[in-house]
């Protein structure tokens, strides 16, 4: 895969990490991995909430 500098940039402003640095460091990308997840399991739960206040 390619790596664009907008993906770069992109990773830069989400992580504060560039790309070369997570894919070298498994610590890095270990901890990139878990704050994905955790963002995601939080807006699971937002559009959850939002979801039961929709269909009351």
């Amino acid at each position: 895969m390619n790596y664009t500098s907008d993906m770069e940039k992109a990773m830069q402003q989400s992580h504060g990490i560039g790309y070369q640095e997570y894919s070298q460091k498994l610590e890095n990308r270990l901890a990139v991995e878990r704050r994905r997840e955790q963002e995601y399991q939080q807006s699971q739960m937002m559009l959850s909430e939002v979801d039961r206040m929709i269909h009351r």
